[in-house]
């Protein structure tokens, strides 16, 4: 089936995440600026969307279903986030933190962009810790009990938040902050280029932040453009079902 240009860059990506990879190489955004469609994302960054479709196609000929997150049932894909992303993100910012403090201290003076990543970063790993712990303590077991109930055809509980889309909409908006942190570090480090002089812990550290970067991006795409709406296509559901008997 053909790419429609009108589809939305989130939808193709939550459909083969080999297409992020895609959309990337062209500088297009598909986890904050997933909800855009691809002929839009295409004419804000000037992007042949020729090409750009033509390469999404070949793409999907070569990818089978078990790369498709859309498939996943909600409650999976939770677990799959706080065992690989959450996980990844507690286990890299202490490490990248510590590389950071290495070279503001030997380079700091030659390349004060340095400094201003490491306080950027300092404020992106405080936000990201605090947000995926609401989303463990509070937004997750909610979605997983929306699939337990789906599953086994019982009535859900009033959440004390309200509707799901209320705490959906805090996790929407601290995403879109990270991702402008994760753009102003993108921009300070020449998108991860190390200086010419650059030691080996300055050239791991860039490595190491791209990394981050790119596992960012996946990690809020999931969330935004595929869990988020399942879990709201699951109270609606069980609201329907409930308010008509």
């Amino acid at each position: 089936m053909l790419i429609q240009k009108e589809r939305k860059v989130g939808e193709v990506v939550a459909e083969n995440f080999h297409a992020a990879k895609v959309f990337e190489n062209h500088g297009l955004d598909f986890c904050c600026g997933g909800k855009r469609t691809i002929e839009d994302a295409c004419k804000t960054k000037g992007v042949d969307i020729n090409n750009l479709l033509a390469e999404l196609e070949k793409l999907n000929a070569g990818n089978p279903p078990s790369t498709h997150f859309d498939k996943w049932e909600a409650d999976f894909l939770t677990d799959y986030i706080i065992n690989n992303h959450h996980a990844y993100v507690n286990n890299a910012v202490s490490t990248i933190e510590h590389h950071l403090q290495k070279v503001v201290s030997a380079h700091g003076a030659r390349h004060p962009e340095v400094c201003s990543i490491e306080s950027i970063f300092t404020e992106l790993k405080n936000e990201l810790l605090e947000h995926m712990a609401k989303e463990e303590r509070m937004l997750f077991p909610y979605i997983k009990k929306l699939s337990f109930a789906i599953k086994n055809s019982i009535e859900m509980p009033a959440a004390p938040f309200g509707p799901v889309d209320n705490p959906i909409k805090v996790m929407e908006s601290e995403h879109d902050n990270a991702g402008l942190l994760l753009k102003k570090i993108n921009a300070l480090s020449d998108s991860y280029i190390p200086p010419a002089d650059a030691c080996a812990t300055f050239r791991v550290l860039y490595g190491e932040l791209k990394e981050f970067e790119e596992d960012l991006h996946m990690h809020i795409h999931l969330e935004n453009n595929v869990l988020f709406p399942k879990a709201k296509a699951m109270e609606e559901k069980l609201n329907k079902i409930y308010t008509t008997l």
